[in-house]
This record gives C-alpha cells, sequence and structure tokens, in this order.
C-alpha cells in the first residue's frame, strides 16, 4: 500500500528541489548571461540583466573556427562512447554471468585507478603518445577517453546486467544461442536502458574531459574544451568571450541531455524497483 504524504509535504519538497536545482544550473546560467554582454559590462560587477549584444560570439567565431572543434569532440566522444561499449559489454556479461573468485578484486582494483590523480601519470602517457605518432590526433584521444572512463563503464553495465535473471540466458543456451548470439540477441536487447543511460553518461563525461584533451593536442584535434581554453588570454581575462565561447561547447551537451533525461534516469534507476 502506498504510504500517504500530505500536500504541505509535497509542496515544501518540491520547493526544496527546485531551489537546490537554480542552485546548482546558477553558474551555467550567469555564464549565458555574461556571453550576452559587452566587455566592459562583463567587468562591472554580477548583473542579471544583459544588454542583448551579440559581439562577443561574433569574436569568438572570427578568432576561432567553432565548427572544427566542434566536430573533434563529437568524433572523440561519440568514437569513445562505442569503443568502450565494445569492450565492456562482454567484460560486464563475463563478470555478471560467469564470476570467478577474482570478480570483485577486478571491479575494484578498475574502480581504483579512476582515484589515481591525473597529474601523477601525465608525463609516461606524453612520452607514449609522443613515441607512437599519437599527439594532436583524434585516435589517440579517443583511445586515451576509451581507457579513461572504460571503470565506469564496465561498472554500470555490470551492475545493470546482475539485474537480469540467469535463467533466460540458460534457456538461449539450451535453444542452441552461441555465445556471441548470447550476448547480441538476448543480453544486450533486455539492457538497453542501462547501455543507453551508460552511452548518454559516457558521451558526457567525454565530452567535458579537458585535462587530457588540453595536453594532448594543440591544432588539428582539438575539441571544444581546448577551444575554451584558447581564449584565456595573459593580456587579460575577457569574460564575455570566454562566456561566449563556454556557451558554444556546452549547448550541444546541454541539449542532448534535455531531451533525453527520461532516458538517462529511467536508466540510472534500471533494476532499482523490483
Amino acid at each position: 500500500m502506498a504510504r500517504a504524504v500530505s500536500k504541505r509535504r509535497t509542496v515544501f519538497f518540491t520547493v526544496l528541489a527546485w531551489i537546490v536545482a537554480l542552485v546548482i544550473f546558477f553558474p551555467i546560467l550567469y555564464t549565458i548571461i555574461t556571453s550576452f554582454k559587452s566587455e566592459t559590462e562583463a567587468i562591472q560587477g554580477f548583473n542579471l540583466i544583459p544588454s542583448g549584444t551579440v559581439e562577443s560570439y561574433a569574436a569568438v567565431q572570427a578568432q576561432s573556427n567553432y565548427f572544427k572543434f566542434f566536430l573533434n569532440s563529437v568524433i572523440i566522444s561519440v568514437g569513445s562512447t562505442f569503443l568502450a561499449l565494445l569492450i565492456s559489454v562482454p567484460a560486464a556479461w563475463a563478470m555478471a554471468f560467469s564470476p570467478t573468485p577474482r570478480t570483485k578484486d577486478i571491479l575494484m582494483w578498475m574502480l581504483s585507478t579512476k582515484m589515481m590523480p591525473a597529474a601523477a601519470v601525465m608525463v609516461p602517457i606524453y612520452l607514449l603518445f609522443r613515441d607512437f605518432g599519437l599527439l594532436d590526433s583524434r585516435f589517440g584521444l579517443t583511445i586515451m577517453l576509451t581507457m579513461i572512463n572504460l571503470p565506469i563503464v564496465v561498472w554500470m553495465l555490470y551492475t545493470y546486467f546482475r539485474e537480469i535473471p540467469g535463467e533466460i540466458l540458460e534457456a538461449a543456451r539450451m535453444d542452441g544461442a552461441s555465445l556471441w548470439g548470447e550476448i547480441a540477441y538476448v543480453l544486450t536487447p533486455m539492457a538497453v536502458p542501462g547501455i543507453a543511460s551508460t552511452m548518454l553518461l559516457n558521451i558526457i563525461l567525454a565530452w567535458n574531459e579537458a585535462f587530457w584533451t588540453i595536453r594532448l593536442t594543440t591544432t588539428n584535434a582539438a575539441p571544444l574544451t581546448a577551444f575554451i581554453a584558447s581564449f584565456s588570454s595573459p593580456q587579460g581575462l575577457f569574460w564575455a568571450k570566454l562566456s561566449a565561447a563556454s556557451t558554444l561547447a556546452i549547448a550541444p551537451i546541454l541539449i542532448m541531455g534535455w531531451f533525453s533525461q527520461k532516458q538517462l534516469v529511467r536508466g540510472l534507476t534500471f533494476g532499482a524497483v523490483k
């Protein structure tokens, strides 16, 4: 039987949720507002009323080719996501349905790699990229972002796969399904919500990665994170232009997140309610 909730309690938590959401979103909102100001207005102080000028956007486009950086971000984030899924789906299947005494240790070891400071391995990775000719290349960044986000992808898929009854896979084996047929035609369709949310989350993480993309690229493969960094000048802080560049960089991922929020929430809660 559902627990009764008073109207006052519902209103209170609704208002509280909106306040928390506004606090989290406010920096993004203020960045968007600042992008529609002139440089003089941007440095005058806190002001939520923009003048409506688009001169900062014109200056940003005149200084850098936005669409080149945008295309690099799309190729790198989507490419690393699909490569991570190709690796992690079989890995998560093995850990979920054919575990060994070392499975939990492997999962913990994979998760522990995310706790390592990126600066601690910057020099050896940079040298490896230099020696293999991967500096400032889309392929190199795709491989790098795949390796960075692979532990999260494996963990999420492992969690989703654990919610699928093993008896269904056993029935598929009895019907003559091969290993890859079992994964492709039985397991994957049943875990579509979880795989979709994992894919969306990985794209967002890859899109926002700044540490490695700035240090391993210069011009050819530079994504939108490098596009933003290029407007931080030693001659001064150009707040309006920097805000315009940031708005252009985050706009695609905000739009994607807005239209896919139901799928993302459904996937993240997949298996949570019995």
